[in-house]
């Protein structure tokens, strides 16, 4: 217990962190903050595959849902329910997170910084041939009973759910 009240105060200053460089930095502040913690995202995700170890059977949404399940349960210390829904689609819901009592669901925004770099790790490094669409149906500090999330195939030339609603959520901060 003593170490999720330590993660759960590190959180809670990044928070602060964030807010307090929006107010009185502005848009390069804000930059400043969500790049470092895309960098420590980036390197969270180098630690959690190696893509030479990766069976030449698994298909790329299994990875993924795989990958998932090690973010949410191991970097989060989150407990979901994964499903596999089909060779191009997966999807989990997030039952419980230790961070859903302290942040707002404007707080999530910091979560999404860190998702981001081990998104841009994956891309990377680990699939090659297929990127993923990401995104959220609901959360639990928005009300809901649980954070439902989908991870789909993007399709060529379609622009990326998850930076698009990240951008939007970077415009509210900011006003």
């Amino acid at each position: 217990s003593s170490l999720l009240q330590f993660g759960l105060f590190m959180s809670k200053g990044i928070i602060n962190i964030l807010k307090a460089v929006e107010q009185n930095l502005g848009k390069d502040g804000q930059k400043v903050v969500q790049d470092a913690l895309i960098k420590t995202g980036y390197e969270v995700g180098a630690q959690m595959i190696d893509p030479s170890k990766v069976p030449d059977d698994i298909s790329d949404i299994e990875l993924m849902s795989f990958l998932a399940t090690i973010i949410n349960t191991q970097a989060w210390t989150s407990i979901e329910d994964p499903r596999i829904e089909s060779e191009n689609k997966c999807s989990f819901d997030i039952l419980w997170c230790p961070l859903q009592d302290i942040y707002s669901a404007f707080d999530c925004r910091v979560q999404r910084y860190f998702v981001q770099g081990i998104i841009d790790y994956f891309r990377d490094h680990v699939f090659e041939k297929t990127d993923f669409q990401i995104y959220f149906t609901s959360t639990i500090p928005a009300g809901a009973e649980s954070c439902k999330f989908v991870i789909e195939e993007k399709k060529s030339g379609e622009p990326d759910n998850w930076e698009e609603y990240s951008k939007k959520l970077d415009r509210k901060a900011l006003k």
